[in-house]
């Protein structure tokens, strides 16, 4: 393929990540988009815990259980002649590391709000993610069919919390009962609310012309209300700047109900006419542009058991540049061993297609048995490293063992695939004895545990352990550093576990330990944060 092709089929691409607080309507949203875009005919229901039809991005058995989402999706539709791979991630901040993960394999992010909430605590987490990486960001103000915040609270709120500039391209005509519907600002005309269904409906009833008197007539107070917002806004707030957008600073926002299908349609169209392409993905040895002839990509993402007749396993690979081709050589960078997969799949969350081809921008899965880790990245034989993807020390710690001794290996088994795609991190003693799990939130070890009894048919005790603190440790003196860390591990034996890739880890009750530790052994170096393989350590993002 010649390389006008690659980079006409790279501009076509925009992949983003959908992120939000815990119930502001992020999985609802991702259904709908999957709706207007023509990817599914129905759509599915988050809460419904009875209903025959569940969110199709929500394909765990305890995700249709719990009406919520715990690990990433993956689903790519094609919308206005563009490819769009969407990602929706965990609001819950027990499975932050998920969507920490998530977002370094995509290129801008769609934050939800409940306009009711407003800011709550895990999107400015979750922002803060974001702007470390530049990420750009349109922001939907979700649930205006109910009673919520105004509009103009909202959109200081936003400024002030997160520290971003934001710019109306959409407007709400009253709230709740008397929600008329939203003025679209950048075509000049109106959309009229009328209560959505599972299914798109195609005479929606849009009036052009935001000066026109049937508008005035037809809503009153709520029209003039929001003729009196909009004229404040435009007068105070500052036009929309590209580059400010791009590079995380300004947020275009809309708003809407996603659960009645309303405002969806505008938010896919800025999507495509706003967010970026693919860009350079940096790397130890170089920056990798898109457009570059040669394939390469990085996991980000692994996850058992998606079909659990087959007992499968698919590394969910970011093509970083060229053109994957199924079938082609590919080399895993880590370990020097080389690929030819032929059953390489696209995805609507579960549901997946054989694919012949893919570009830079597109997420593809790779069905393998523990050959690709987490943070691994493949070529056509460059020998690369790309970086970014985190692991964050776990907060809380619980021993776990099996209920019934003649299942110890189905949970061994069960556990380094659940440690290996990240859904807990699991830790094996130095000394011996059981093994450990370390999580940051609690309701990982529930999902954890129920994940082990259905998937693997183990029932495991969760039981708490004394642990607290927890560090990678890694030595950088050239003269005799491997030496030094090892008779750091040799001397703390009993509180040294190793980690999924055998990173040596040390687990402490208190942060005074810590402190102390550090002291004694001024060469070592602990770590809060460790990239793939130990590879690379940085600090860790707080908040």
């Amino acid at each position: 393929m010649s390389n006008e092709q690659i980079v006409s089929e790279v501009k076509r691409r925009r992949t983003f990540a959908i992120i939000s607080h815990p119930d502001a309507g992020k999985t609802t949203l991702t259904e709908k988009l999957l709706l207007f875009s023509g990817a599914i005919q129905i759509a599915g229901s988050v809460k419904a815990r009875k209903a025959s039809r569940h969110a199709t991005s929500d394909w765990m058995e305890i995700e249709k259980q719990r009406g919520i989402s715990v690990a990433s999706s993956v689903m790519q539709m094609e919308y206005r002649d563009c490819v769009i791979n969407l990602l929706d991630t965990p609001g819950h901040q027990d499975f932050s590391e998920d969507t920490y993960r998530v977002l370094t394999a995509v290129d801008a992010a769609l934050m939800v709000i409940d306009a009711a909430n407003g800011v709550e605590p895990q999107t400015r987490r979750l922002l803060q993610v974001c702007r470390a990486r530049a990420t750009p960001i349109l922001t939907f103000v979700n649930k205006m069919d109910r009673e919520v915040q105004e509009p103009l609270a909202l959109m200081d709120e936003i400024e002030r919390e997160l520290g971003m500039s934001a710019v109306p391209f959409t407007w709400p005509v009253g709230m709740a009962k008397f929600f008329g519907g939203v003025l679209d600002l950048r075509r000049d005309r109106m959309r009229v609310f009328a209560p959505g269904e599972d299914r798109r409906r195609d005479n929606a009833e849009i009036v052009q012309g935001l000066a026109s008197p049937q508008l005035a007539a037809r809503f009153g107070a709520a029209w003039e209300q929001a003729a009196g917002e909009i004229e404040l806004v435009r007068e105070a707030a500052p036009p929309f700047d590209e580059a400010e957008f791009l590079a995380g600073r300004c947020t275009p926002m809309f708003f809407g109900s996603a659960i009645n299908n309303f405002g969806v349609e505008e938010v896919l169209d800025a999507l495509v006419d706003l967010a970026p392409p693919p860009g350079p993905k940096p790397a130890l040895q170089r920056a990798v542009e898109p457009t570059e002839p040669r394939f390469s990509g990085v996991v980000f993402k692994i996850q058992a058991n998606m079909d659990p007749a087959h007992r499968d396993r698919i590394a969910f690979v970011r093509v970083a540049s060229g053109r994957f081709e199924r079938g082609m050589r590919l080399k895993v960078a880590r370990s020097g061993k080389e690929l030819r997969p032929n059953t390489v799949v696209s995805f609507l969350s579960q549901r997946r297609e054989l694919l012949d081809e893919a570009y830079a921008g597109d997420i593809i899965g790779l069905p393998n048995h523990g050959v690709l880790q987490l943070g691994d990245t493949l070529t056509e034989g460059e020998a690369l490293q790309f970086t970014g993807l985190p692991f964050f020390a776990p907060e809380m710690f619980r021993m776990v063992e099996v209920a019934d001794p003649l299942k110890t290996k189905q949970l061994r088994a069960g556990l380094t695939q659940l440690g290996e795609e990240g859904a807990i991190q699991v830790f094996r003693p130095v000394a011996g004895g059981v093994l450990l799990l370390g999580a940051v939130g609690q309701l990982q070890f529930e999902v954890v545990a129920h994940r082990l009894e259905h998937e693997y048919g183990v029932r495991a005790r969760v039981q708490p352990a004394r642990y607290n603190v927890a560090r990678w440790v890694t030595c950088a003196d050239e003269d005799g550093g491997a030496r030094e860390l090892q008779r750091f591990v040799d001397a703390n034996a009993h509180r040294v576990a190793l980690d999924a890739v055998d990173a040596p880890c040390v687990l402490l009750e208190y942060a005074g330990e810590l402190r102390a530790m550090q002291d004694n052994w001024p060469k070592i170096r602990f770590h809060a944060l460790r990239e793939h393989a130990g590879l690379v350590f940085q600090q860790r993002i707080d908040g």
